[in-house]
């Protein structure tokens, strides 16, 4: 609401002038009274006719504060480039007259005008000015509100730690002068704030104690703000079934402001309004006609021709009428329409979410008895199975080992989708790594009887910084699947440059082979997901065909492009095309694979490992690949008996299985670390771990170990641990 100090203190002021500042406070008062009511267009008509009034008289006050409301009236109409215009013109004049109160509302409504332009930090510094102002005028209504909307503000450009401190700075304002509205929207707003801070339980408690408030006291725009916030919230959390509740909540609130909002700003009320002056103007046109007629004896026909005149005027307004109630059912219809698609977008998005965590959960469930298949199968084949029973371990172990890569494509894709996948650039040698690519493949292809040639251009630098992991991902996925479909044959791999502007360079790279080749029909859906040439195809080469779907989502992440060339039983050339900036920094040196022959200065007997894991199989693979390394362990099934053992007994390592009943191994893992911060603690965990890295680090783990896991990777961390515990005794020693 706007405020309104009009005080008129001219000494030598006309009995006619004084009039018409009369007229001119009576026409805002009325404006005011029909944007209360929501009479939009009736509020419009009467600060212009006020405005007119102002502006013959001079009176610079009423001019700032009447252009103010316009600004505000066009803002609610969301023609916000209009309302900018005003509101500068209400500035200059308030900033003349030094009408401050009604300078802070106009810098406020500046602020929102940005804000839905989505420049929020124009919109921050218009906050800015209009706090400062309404705080020396002790005006503290407004002063919470205009906090409210810069902690929304520092939400919308992601800095949440300013966000809360903010929108505590509103939640304490409104609690002390029993601010209701503005208090309901802070909490809510906060509950958004300490969700993109992982802190879902408090952004729950604190969203509902708004949304609550909000209900009690039927503040219905806050209410559906407070119902969206909630589904996202659980949705969050994975309670679906609330999302679900607090979603139908907001979508019948929301359609149900929408239609007051159409209702107050539709065409069909602004065509009535302005029938309404249509007809009020033709009345006074005819009045004027009757009355020039008595006073000048106009003549008989001059008469017949005004009627006349004012009968047209009627067709034509009853033509317009007609056309325009036309028009408004076609808008009718598109609202509907567009009610639809928004219902439809709503629903896929929760779909999709419903769909990430249906396949987390299922990729979860598959690597737990995954574990037992890859470890029971690589134990057997240690232990001297008889000779015909080799080959069905192997094959065993094979399918093992493929499900596990089905799998880690379909996380991958999933990630891809949800926009999960981050670049973590870093600088390196891109002529080596491709070499090393290349390399690595070399006896993949040499098994087909197929030769792969190099070729690095001498125009290209060698040094960039870039994602040097997803590069490499993509060169072996490209090269991986040309190697598949070439037997006897040649593979070409060529990075090129195709232009550079100083630093930035763009990259060519080339992957051709004269391998079966793909039908012309086939290529459009190449890089699309489980696509492949044909079931044939498929059954003869093997693969999932996710290959190329997750190429195309890397290179997309990496603002590429990808095209395809191919002809059947001619060949394919893949060709990839990268932005990367080159760099002269120097590389970083990474430190080589651990080596542990000094490994036996230990005294394995005396090496106290605890494994906390709740499914006996997975117990008893963990176990027995630990006494093929020649060390003994304890085993509990659950984080309420971990805790209890680690208290008892001086463990050397923990291997921390997730989730189990009772307490997770996360929320184990932090108890133990209240009491015991230098023990070794792996999560042995099946999870996705690249979704849940943050959790694992803030647990206190040392170092994760993802199952199904080789049992390679598996003996070098831990001993990588136990020669750290080692080395850490041989300090102590030299010390005292």
């Amino acid at each position: 609401m706007f405020l309104s100090f009009s005080v008129f203190s001219q000494v030598n002021t006309t009995q006619d002038e004084l009039t018409l500042q009369k007229n001119v406070s009576d026409y805002i008062q009325f404006a005011q009274i029909n944007l209360e009511n929501k009479n939009y267009f009736e509020a419009q008509k009467d600060l212009e006719s006020a405005l007119a009034i102002a502006i013959t008289i001079g009176d610079n006050k009423s001019i700032g504060l009447i252009h103010s409301k316009l600004g505000k009236i066009q803002y609610i109409f969301e023609e916000l480039d209009e309302a900018i215009k005003h509101l500068m013109q209400a500035v200059a004049k308030q900033r003349y007259v030094n009408d401050r109160v009604n300078l802070a509302e106009t810098y406020k409504v500046f602020g929102n005008v940005y804000y839905a332009k989505k420049e929020y930090q124009t919109a921050l510094e218009y906050f800015k000015s209009s706090k400062v102002i309404f705080e020396q005028e002790e005006l503290f209504e407004f002063v919470a509100e205009v906090t409210l909307n810069q902690g929304k503000a520092y939400i919308a450009l992601g800095d949440f730690e300013n966000a809360q401190l903010y929108l505590e700075k509103a939640i304490n304002v409104s609690t002390r002068y029993n601010l209701k509205k503005i208090l309901s929207s802070a909490q809510i707003q906060q509950g958004i704030a300490f969700s993109k801070t992982k802190d879902f339980d408090r952004a729950i408690e604190i969203a509902e104690m708004g949304t609550n408030e909000a209900q009690a006291n039927k503040f219905s725009n806050v209410l559906s703000d407070g119902f969206l916030v909630l589904s996202e919230l659980y949705q969050d959390v994975e309670n679906y079934k609330q999302a679900n509740t607090y979603l139908k909540k907001h979508i019948k609130l929301s359609d149900s402001l929408l239609n007051v909002k159409r209702q107050s700003l539709s065409p069909e009320k602004r065509l009535e309004f302005q029938l309404k002056n249509q007809t009020e103007y033709q009345k006074k046109q005819a009045a004027d006609l009757v009355e020039l007629q008595d006073s000048k004896n106009l003549s008989k026909l001059t008469a017949i021709l005004s009627v006349a005149l004012i009968t047209i005027l009627s067709l034509l307004t009853l033509s317009f009428y007609k056309n325009n109630r036309i028009r408004l059912k076609t808008n009718n219809m598109l609202q509907l329409k567009n009610k639809e698609l928004l219902l439809a977008k709503e629903k896929a998005e929760l779909a999709s979410k419903t769909k990430a965590n249906f396949l987390s959960t299922v990729t979860h469930e598959l690597r737990t008895p995954l574990y037992a298949v890859t470890g029971l199968s690589s134990m057997l084949l240690d232990e001297d199975p008889k000779p015909e029973q080799v080959q069905h371990l192997k094959s065993l172990k094979f399918s093992g080992d493929y499900l596990l890569t089905f799998i880690n494509d379909i996380l991958q894709i999933n990630k891809i989708e949800a926009n999960k996948v981050e670049i973590e650039p870093e600088v390196f040698n891109l002529k080596m790594k491709v070499a090393n690519v290349v390399s690595a493949l070399r006896n993949s292809a040499l098994d087909n009887n197929t030769t792969i040639h190099y070729e690095y251009d001498e125009e290209l630098p060698d040094t960039f910084n870039a994602d040097q992991l997803k590069i490499s991902q993509i060169l072996i996925n490209l090269i991986g699947n040309s190697i598949k479909f070439t037997k006897d044959g040649d593979i070409w791999v060529r990075v090129k440059k195709i232009s550079n502007t100083h630093n930035n360079y763009y990259v060519k790279f080339e992957i051709e082979d004269n391998g079966i080749g793909i039908s012309y029909e086939k290529q459009e859906h190449m890089f699309e997901s489980f696509s492949q040439g044909s079931i044939q195809i498929n059954r003869k080469y093997g693969g999932t065909g996710l290959g190329l779907s997750i190429v195309k989502g890397l290179i997309d992440i990496l603002q590429g492009k990808i095209y395809l060339e191919s002809e059947l039983g001619k060949g394919s050339t893949f060709t990839f095309e990268l932005p990367l900036k080159h760099t002269d920094d120097i590389i970083e040196e990474k430190k080589g694979k651990q080596e542990f022959k000094s490994i036996d200065e230990i005294d394995l007997d005396k090496i106290k490992i605890l494994v906390v894991e709740d499914n006996k199989i997975n117990q008893m693979i963990t176990k027995k690949i630990l006494s093929k390394m020649n060390l003994g362990c304890d085993i509990v099934d659950n984080g309420e008996s971990a805790v209890e053992k680690v208290q008892e007994i001086d463990y050397d390592v923990v291997l921390m299985d997730i989730h189990m009943p009772g307490i997770s191994g996360l929320e184990a893992t932090k108890m133990i670390r209240s009491f015991n911060k230098d023990l070794t603690i792996f999560a042995l965990t099946a999870v996705t771990i690249e979704d849940r890295m943050p959790e694992f680090e803030d647990a206190g783990f040392n170092d994760i170990i993802s199952k199904p896991f080789k049992q390679e990777d598996f003996e070098s961390k831990l001993f990588k641990a136990l020669m750290g515990q080692k080395n850490s005794m041989f300090k102590s020693q030299q010390n005292q």
